[in-house]
Formats: structure tokens, sequence, C-alpha cells
């Protein structure tokens, strides 16, 4: 068909950017939005390390080069990051809902059992679902919250949807019912 690519090309390489040296770390997830049709954006999800070795969750946005349909690697436009104390259970999905909204799971920080108990402190991402608004900002915020968020009003960081996970490295919408269903990694015995 007309449709055959006869070569591949490089769509973005922004491999300088990314910590992958860890086996949880490295470009975890990517989510064209709803209306890439138009807006030619889209979000990605991955490790980073600083200068200072300090690892880091980053979810951020991206824009389509109109010209080449190339991913514009001077685009990016980071959105939120969030620290992670060691190099396992980064979570590692973004996806949009029905309602348009950004799902993103992180993992409750690393190591085994929780020694930071993130997974029911509400002051943090790490160990949650989170659900948020990329056409919108709130306040100095790159993105918006919705309202019927959990803890929107208060109680907790605005941003989450879900909380008490481990490492939530996979999740996905029921297309007959628009659940969420997150696939969890549990501590030895469970999945």
């Amino acid at each position: 068909s007309d449709r055959d690519t006869k070569e591949g090309k490089v769509f973005l390489d922004f491999r300088p950017k990314v910590n992958s040296r860890g086996n949880e770390e490295g470009l975890l997830a990517m989510a064209f939005h709803p209306d890439f049709a138009k807006n030619g954006t889209f979000f990605l999800y991955y490790t980073a390390m600083d200068e200072s070795k300090k690892r880091t969750s980053v979810l951020s946005r991206w824009k389509l080069d109109p010209e080449t349909k190339m991913a514009n690697p001077e685009s990016e436009e980071v959105l939120l990051s969030v620290d992670q104390p060691f190099s396992n259970h980064n979570g590692g999905t973004i996806l949009f809902g029905k309602d348009g909204k950004l799902y993103l799971s992180f993992g409750d920080g690393g190591a085994a059992n929780d020694p930071q108990f993130n997974g029911q402190n509400l002051g943090t991402l790490l160990a949650k679902i989170i659900r948020i608004d990329v056409d919108k900002t709130d306040g100095d915020l790159k993105y918006g919250i919705p309202q019927d968020n959990p803890f929107a009003q208060g109680g907790g960081k605005a941003e989450i949807f879900a909380y008490g996970l481990r490492n939530p490295w996979r999740f996905s919408f029921d297309r007959a019912t628009g659940d969420l269903w997150a696939g969890d990694v549990g501590q030895d015995k469970y999945e």
C-alpha cells in the first residue's frame, strides 16, 4: 500500500536527558493528546538524573514540527517532576481517559516494603495515580486540577486520583465501563 514505510526515521532522540542506569528507569511511557491530529502535542514520562545525581521522574509536553512531521527536540515543556529516592518503582504509564484528562502512575519511590511510607502519604505523588487537565493551568501549575479529583478541595495533593499503590507500572481503561484497571507489583508473593 502507499502507507508502507521503506526506511525508518527517528521521531525523537532525547537520550542525553534520560537516565536509564537502573533496571526500572528510562523512557517509561508516551501518550498522544486526544487532539494530536490538530495540535501535534504528545507527552513523555521518563526518569532523569540531574548533575548532582538526583533521580527524578519527569512528565513533559512536546510538539510536532509541522514541516518535518517529527518531534521538535526544542519543544519540551516539563509539566511536573518528582524526586525518586531509589532506581526502582518508578511506575510508568500515561494515558488519556474518556474524560480527556491525563492519568499518570507513580511507584512508591523504591527499595522494598515502602521504607518512606509513601503509599499512605497524601503529601507526595509517589505511590499514586494522578489525574490532571493538560489543556488548562491552575495558578503556578502548568496544568489544571480537575475539580472532581478526590483531594481537589484539600486533604492531600490535588493531583491524586488513587493512592496506596506500590509500583503501578501499567494500567488501562475498560472499553465497556471506562473503569481504570492497574497492574501493580506486589512484595514477594502477589501481583
